[in-house]
Order: C-alpha cells, then structure tokens, then sequence
C-alpha cells in the first residue's frame, strides 16, 4: 500500500475558504510558492499567466484526466488543475510559448465547451501558524486565548487545545504577521511560541560559524538570495542560525550549505542547526520545573506539617515550640510562619500570576480558587500571630500548614498530570521518531553506476537523490525502488503487520524498515512533502480539533469558578452564623477551634476542593489518546468531531472500485465476433484506449501489452481524430480505420448493430460482476472484452459484521446494474444504486440523512469527494486519490475493508471513555464539594482539613487523564483478528 499525500492537498489546503470542501473535483494541483518579496512576485507574474476556464461536459476522472493530458501537450504549460465538480480548469502558462485561445481551442477540440473565465479576486496567503502557549490551567484559560486569536483581524479559523498546550490559528499571512499573534496573546498575560508557519513550506534551520558582523549576515543573505527556490531567509547572528524557506522541487538544503561555505573566503561552516525546543523537549522542559517547584515546596511544607501535626504529640519537642517569645507568640507559631511564606508568595507566585491572567480576561479559573484559598489560610493566620505578639491573653491558632501543604498538594497533582498527559502525545513522539537520523547519499554516472558514497543527515536530502538503503536500516524519505529487492515492514506507518515485498518501480515510505535486502531509491517527497511529515502533521491538526462534547465543559466552566467562590462564602456564612447562633453543639468544635476557624476551615476547603480542570480535561485528553491509537492502527481520524460523530453512525454508503473490490480491473475474458487475430484485434483497440485515462483502458493496455512482449518497444499504431465520449467510451480512426470502443449506449448512439450474441455475452458477463466492453471497427462490431476487478476478500465479513453490529451497508457505483447487483450479491449488500454520478451519490447520502440516518461514506476515487464531504463521516482508502483524502474524515492508511470497522469501535470505545470522564468529573464535584463544606460534620463529625480538600482536587484531574490514557490498551474486534488469520485482508 502507497500513502501518498501529494502537493495538491497542499493547495487545497491553502485554497479553500472551508475546511474540507473548496477543491474536492480536482485531479492534480499546482503548488504556489508562499512568503515571497514583492520583486519575487512581480517576477513570477512576468513570467508565468494564469487563466480559467469553464469547461461544460466533464462527468469523471477521465474527462479530467483527458483535459489534462490534452493541455499539457501545448508548449509553455507550467501547471493544469482541473475541476470536475465545478466545471473549471486552472492553467499556469508562460505567455510567450501559449496564449488563453490557443488553450480554449485545445480544449473544444477533444470534446467540451470552454469559456475563458476573468478573475478579478487576487488569491490569500493562507498561512497556518502553530503556537505553544505557556501558562493555561483549564479550560476557562484555553477559551479566552481561543476568543483573542478569532478577534485578531486576518484570522480565519483559532483553536486551543489545553492538554496539549498549543494554538493553531489559520490567517491571512498578507493582513498580519506572526508577531502580531504572539502580541496578542502576551497581552492576555500568557507566554506564546512559534512552532511552525506555513504548512506547504519546506524549512531547514543551519548554524552558520564565523557571523560576526552585520556585514557577515548581509554576505550571506545577497547569496542565498541568488538562489532559485529560496521563498524566506531569517537570520538570528546571536544564534548563528539561519533559517531557509524553500521550494524542494527546486533546490534543498545541501545547496545552500555550498552556497554559504563559499561566500567570502572560505570564512563560514554550516550545518544543520541543532534542534531545541521541539515538543518532546518542551515537555521534558515542563516535567522538570514541576519537579523543582514541587521539591522545594516540600522542603519548606513538611518541616511546617511536621511542627503543627506531629511534634505537638510529642511532648519535649511540644514544650520547645510551645515556648513564648513576646507575649502570646510562640516559637512553633514563628518557624511555621517563616517557613510558610517563601512557598505562599515565591513557589506558589505562579498562581497569583494565573490569578491576575484569568481575571484580567475575565475568564476566572482554578489558580483563582487556589490563590483565594490560600490567601485566605495564610493572612488569617497572619492576623491571629500579630494578635498573639500583642495580647498576653490571647491564644492564637493559625493555618500555616494549610495554605504550604495545600500549595504542595496541588503542585503534586499537577506534576503527576504533566507526567499522564506527556504520554498521551506519545503517539506523535513516536511517529517523528521514525525518521532516521542519517542517510547513505549516492552519486552515480551517466549509466547509472555507483561512483561514491556518502553518509549525510537525513534532513539534508533533496528530491531526485539516490539512496541506499541497507539491511535493518529505516527508509530515509518517500521515494521509489530503482535498484534492488527486499521485504520493508510499513506497520509503523500504516498498521499492516506483515512485510511487504519491495521490487524496481515500487514506491516505498520514509520511517519504514527495511529487512533483508539492499534498496537503491530516488527520492520523490522530503521534509514537509513527505508522507510522515503529514500524517504528523494530520494528527497535530486532529488533537487540536474540539469534539462537540467538549462544549459542554466549555459552557460549565464559564460560570463555574464564580460559583464556587459563591459556595465558598455562604459555607463560611452559614458555619459562623450557626456557630454565633448556637445553632449546633459547642462540643462538635475541636479544642484547638473557635466557631470563626471553624467556618473559615469549611469555606476554604470548599474553595479548594472544586475542580474545573477535571471538567476541562475530560475530552482533550482522549480525544488525544485515541486519534494515537487510531494512527497507530492505520486509522487517521482527522479531530475529535470525526472521532465523537464516528460511534453514531447507522448507515454506510460503500462506493464500488477500489473500496469494495480492488481497484485493480483486468481483462478476463475476449470473446471475437469476427475472424481477426487477436493481436491485430488488441492492436487496433489500445492504440485507442492508451489516450484514454480511464482504469479500464489501462486495463485493457496492460493486456494487450502480452501479446507483444517480443518487442521492447511499446509505442502502438498512430492514431487520429482521437474523441472521448464522457461515460460512454472513446473513438479515433487508426490505420484509417474508424475504432469505437465503449459502452452498449454509445453503440447504439453510433447505429452500430449489436447481434444477439453480444448482448448474451453482455448478460453473462454481468451476472458474474465483470464490465462488458464493445469494440467496433467501421461500425460493425467485432468483439466485446470482459473486465474484471475482484472483489476485496473481506468484503463480505466486513458487511456480515456491520449487519451485526446494527449498521445498514449500501452500494452506490457509477458501474452498470448488472455488475453492481452482482458484487452487492456476492458480498451481501441488499440496498443497490447503479450508474450514478458524483452528484448522485451526494443525493442519495443526503437522502439518508433526511430520514434521520447518521451516514458515512467509503471511497477512494475524485467522484466520491462530493459524498464524503456530504456524508456525517466520510472515510477514504489510503490508496485512493489525494483529493478523495482531503475530504474524507477519516483516512484508512491500509486500505483494508476491516479498517472501516476498528474506526467505528474505536470511536465507541474513545466515547464511551469520554463519559465516564465526565461522570466522574460531575460525580466528584457533586459530591466533593457538599463534604468539604461540613454537610456530614454535624452527624459523623467528618470534615476535610483544606490540605487534604487540595490534595483531592489534584487527584481527581489525575484520574481523568489516567482513565484516558487506559485508551492505549484498546484492541480491535476480535473477529477482525480472526480475519487476518484467515488470510482475507489484502496486502
């Protein structure tokens, strides 16, 4: 299986004003550079001219595919995007080879109405930025960074994930800078970083030795400007680091090292600049000051527990704390003090920071509850030491270890929470470690032998190198086998177990592993292009996208921090009210208590014991865990709304080839109505079909190929007036004779006679799921060719098991009825939908969902794009198109039938897992709070001391990501193992 995600998901990406639906009819996209200087652009405008036109009549892939071919053919085309959905081709030319008429002409001529259309809009550069943020809590701080970002004019789209502590914000790079992000989210009191800007760019970072000077950057910055392909050049002289935006189509890294270490003379040395900062390093970074802060806090919090809780049982340690220094005030009471004061006001200042943020922004959270608990903890015991200091009769008790231990409590929960959700990224840890470090790079001679090796870094590649690739070594990059035979185990990238056999021509995947023989690849797809780099890239997007469930924590959080303090202050109200009142037994307070302590404890640890953040991490934190998991089965759900609507659906709409059958069509039988020999037959029909793109003609070249594997050559009879009949066949005159090759409509379009025998024929082939295609020369029809593509051997288990899993299965195929009620048959499919077209199958999906069915959509072909975005959930076969990818929801990497479920129970499973977050989330507030505010002390006599109410609030948001992360034991359903057993998925 091939993972491809080529460049024209690149510029669909940039394109599109939606999220999925912009370029879905396109069969191959241009890329644009991004990020260029004025001069560049006006340049480029010079030199190339874009146009487009409406072109009335295309109705597949192959009225596309044959626009394409035909525009290509004329001098000067540069790049041709051709949309079927909306009737438009996109041409980049140069002006002085080709003009807009020459292309319209082209264009009528092999079939379809074209207009030229004018374009007054000038295209955005649409950029996505990614930014870390440092400093949000919960829920309540996510939100009100996401609000800024959506404010900032030229934001497109703004989202937040607090578990993993990033922002991804899709702007207009001409309206605002990164800069300007950065500000405003500093200005709401958080700190931001750049991650990453612009998807469709490659990027390599170079420490350059020797800049000492301005004029040193200014040499190297007039040099590297020279350079065709460079987009951007920054340059940070105190780092020594360089970083280059390029097109890798055009130049790489090893260039600009050349570039650099002969500017000047000989001055300067580059390599590739270390990497800092990234997210492993981020997060290790994070673990490590929570450690530190949680340390110290404890070096000061036991020594102050230890005086107030246990010497005070002992009695020559009780004596010498109890020891009166002026008047009331004790020794004990002074130590705890001293001690308490660095952990409230210099360990515990980063949530009177987060305090300030929260409220500044409106949006309070829990450091406003923890700084409001302890505050109140620590002055009261403030207040009560100086009154003991001046009264010789007052007998003071203070709170110390409340407010210290409560502070190195929830420093422990949140040490503890750090650790839990770095593992819930270890899925995309795990995947950008599957990059090797080094690469063997080989130069060959004009007749492709091996005159030197070399071992370079992986990420100084550049497309079009040769690599070796030696046993027990990874794949370096995406490319394809020019040399060489071996098995490479892809179960990293796309979950199959199984090593897959590697020959000359085959594509291969960079981060496989390669097994037992030595491969010679040219490199196709690196750094950003490559196929790791997206599915990162992919997942990245998936974890920052919010399930709809997510909503609801979002609407509980922004009134919950307001209401606790509420509670707060009526429990601390009631209890002193009560105790003024004498509303309860003098004997329920403990001696060391007067009625105010007591109600100033409850209150407190109402304060503490509410917990937002647990609320706030119950669907990020899974909806993190299983995309991993997901990826890691070679299933890619693209965000938590694919995930969360994936458990709902009733209803699946199958698309025919390539998703239920292989995709692979093949001639399987020839049936001659004349007396021909079956070469010169073969000779005549792909001469006509070898200018068709169609997969039935490839197949019917492919084999008409056997019958002269003699020759070496395979260039067939020449042939003109070549016309493609959109959904019915084609025709051309070869050897001047007239060749129709097609359905039995455009037989009878062309009053060709069709015998008794054919039709038969048609009938039988029908029966038994094959395509039937007739061939006349000089409208007499000589023969008919059946094709057939296989069905996938899990087809009809897959379909067995979504029957019993109550999910109903539908075929939708533009093929014949005949051929479609056959495959439906064979893989007990009962609902059937024939010849229809791409608008058809959006219909018919909408249809379903208008009798309140949740419907996906399988597919993998450019006419299923209009379905899968129409669809609730639409999934794409990873070998398929890369539009049909780009619209789909969720990616089935392996292209195995059996994916469609693991997808649908994983997403069960993840759901499930969400609620029982939230269960015990609202289960543990509910509960937690009326306890910390004394509603069992009158009858039991139990309360919770505010340290140990903190330490509960720490807990719970530790349990939340612990029960998330048990997602990482999810095993497929056992009757899919029972499958592979059987050896019915495909390979």
């Amino acid at each position: 299986m091939h993972f491809q995600l080529g460049c024209n998901q690149r510029y669909a990406r940039e394109m599109r004003v939606e999220s999925r639906i912009r370029y879905q009819g396109y069969s191959s996209m241009p890329e644009y550079p991004k990020g260029v200087s004025s001069d560049e652009e006006k340049n480029m405008q010079e030199s190339e001219t874009k146009a487009l036109f409406s072109v009335i009549g295309m109705t597949c892939s192959a009225c596309a595919g044959s626009v394409e071919k035909a525009i290509k053919r004329l001098p000067g085309i540069k790049e041709v995007a051709v949309d079927v959905l909306k009737d438009r081709t996109q041409v980049i030319f140069s002006p002085s080879s080709v003009n807009e008429e020459t292309i319209r002409q082209t264009i009528e001529d092999i079939g379809f109405k074209a207009t030229l259309i004018e374009e007054t809009a000038n295209e955005k550069c649409i950029w996505v930025c990614r930014i870390r943020i440092v400093g949000m809590a919960c829920t309540s701080c996510s939100g009100a960074v996401e609000s800024v970002l959506k404010l900032v004019p030229g934001v497109q789209r703004a989202q937040v994930a607090l578990a993993t502590g990033e922002a991804e914000v899709k702007c207009d790079h001409k309206l605002l800078s990164c800069k300007e992000l950065l500000q405003a989210i500093d200005d709401i009191g958080f700190e931001a970083i750049i991650v990453g800007t612009g998807e469709s760019r490659n990027k390599i970072q170079l420490k350059v030795d020797g800049l000492c000077n301005e004029n040193n950057v200014q040499m190297i910055v007039s040099s590297l400007e020279g350079q065709p392909g460079i987009q951007d050049i920054q340059v940070e002289a105190e780092l020594h680091k360089v970083s280059i935006s390029y097109l890798a189509d055009v130049t790489g890294p090893r260039n600009f090292i050349r570039v650099i270490e002969s500017t000047g003379s000989g001055q300067f040395k580059a390599t590739i600049f270390p990497e800092r900062g990234g997210r492993g390093t981020h997060k290790q970074e994070e673990i490590i000051q929570h450690y530190n802060s949680l340390l110290w806090s404890l070096v000061f919090s036991i020594p102050v527990f230890l005086t107030s809780m246990i010497f005070m049982y002992i009695p020559v340690l009780k004596d010498g704390l109890d020891m009166k220094i002026v008047n009331m005030l004790s020794i004990g009471e002074v130590l705890r003090w001293a001690l308490s004061t660095p952990v409230q006001f210099i360990i515990g200042r980063r949530f009177y920071a987060g305090s300030y943020k929260a409220l500044r922004n409106g949006s309070p959270n829990m450091d406003v509850l923890v700084a409001l608990g302890t505050n109140a903890a620590y002055f009261y015991s403030v207040y009560s030491v100086l009154r003991a200091a001046s009264s010789p009769n007052f007998k003071s008790t203070d709170f110390f270890e409340t407010s210290s231990m409560l502070i190195s409590f929830i420093l422990l929960g949140k040490y503890l929470e750090v650790l839990a959700k770095g593992k819930t990224c270890q899925a995309i840890t795990k995947l950008m470690d599957l990059a090797p470090e080094t690469a063997i790079l080989l130069t060959l001679d004009d007749e492709g032998n091996v005159t030197k090796e070399e071992e370079i870094e992986s990420q100084l590649i550049q497309k079009n190198d040769v690599i070796k690739i030696i046993p027990g070594a990874k794949v370096a990059c995406d490319g394809f086998v020019i040399r060489g035979e071996s098995n490479v185990n892809e179960s990293m990238i796309t979950g199959e177990p199984r090593p897959v056999i590697k020959r000359k021509g085959d594509a291969v995947i960079g981060g496989t592993f390669n097994e037992n023989g030595v491969l010679h690849i040219r490199a196709t797809k690196v750094g950003s292009e490559s196929a790791l780099s997206q599915i990162v890239r992919l997942v990245e997007s998936a974890q920052m996208a919010k399930a709809p469930v997510q909503k609801f924590a979002d609407r509980i959080s922004k009134f919950f921090v307001p209401l606790v303090v509420f509670l707060s202050f009526s429990t601390w109200l009631a209890w002193f009210l009560a105790g003024k009142l004498n509303a309860y037994p003098k004997s329920l307070i403990p001696s060391s208590m007067d009625s105010f302590q007591l109600a100033l404890q409850f209150g407190i640890s109402v304060m503490v014991i509410a917990c937002p953040c647990a609320l706030g991490l119950a669907t990020p934190t899974a909806v993190m865990v299983g995309t991993g998991v997901g990826a890691s089965q070679g299933v890619l759900i693209k965000g938590g709304q694919a995930l969360e609507s994936a458990h709902k659906v009733e209803c699946i709409v199958f698309d025919k080839t390539g998703t239920l059958t292989i995709g692979k069509p093949m001639v399987v039988e020839t049936r001659l109505l004349k007396s021909m020999a079956l070469r010169e037959f073969y000779e005549m029909v792909a001469a006509v079909e070898v200018n068709s793109e169609h997969p039935l003609a490839k197949a019917i070249v492919e084999y008409a190929k056997k019958f002269r594997e003699e020759e070496e050559s395979n260039v067939w009879p020449e042939v003109k007036q070549f016309e493609s009949i959109t959904g019915q066949g084609v025709m051309a005159v070869v050897r001047n004779r007239e060749v129709i090759v097609g359905n039995k409509r455009l037989m009878l379009k062309k009053n060709v006679a069709i015998p008794v025998s054919a039709e038969n024929f048609l009938e039988e082939t029908e029966g038994f799921a094959q395509t039937g295609i007739l061939v006349s020369i000089d409208h007499e029809l000589v023969g008919v060719v059946a094709i057939s593509d296989p069905v996938k051997p899990a087809a009809q288990e897959v379909i067995s098991i979504l029957t019993s899993m109550q999910i109903k299965s539908i075929l939708v195929t533009g093929d014949n009825w005949g051929t479609a009620h056959a495959v439906a048959k064979e893989v007990g499919i009962g609902t059937v939908i024939a010849e229809a077209k791409p608008e058809v199958k959006a219909e018919k999906v909408k249809d379903l969902q208008a009798l309140n069915f949740v419907v996906a959509m399988v597919g993998d072909g450019i006419n299923d794009s209009p379905a899968l975005v129409a669809a609730d959930i639409g999934m794409a076969i990873g070998a398929g198109t890369d539009i049909a990818i780009e619209a789909a929801d969720i990616v089935l990497m392996k292209s195995n039938l059996e994916d469609v479920i693991t997808a649908i129970d994983l997403s069960r499973y993840t759901f499930r897992r969400i609620c029982l977050n939230y269960i015990w989330a609202l289960a543990y507030n509910l509960i937690a709070i009326p306890v910390a505010a004394g509603a069992l002390f009158p009858s039991t006599g139990i309360c919770l001391p505010p340290w140990v109410a903190g330490a509960a609030m720490a807990a719970s948001s530790l349990t939340v990501v612990c029960c998330s992360l048990l997602l990482k034991n999810y095993r497929r359903p056992k009757k899919l193992d029972a499958l592979e057993l059987q050896g019915l998925t495909v390979e």
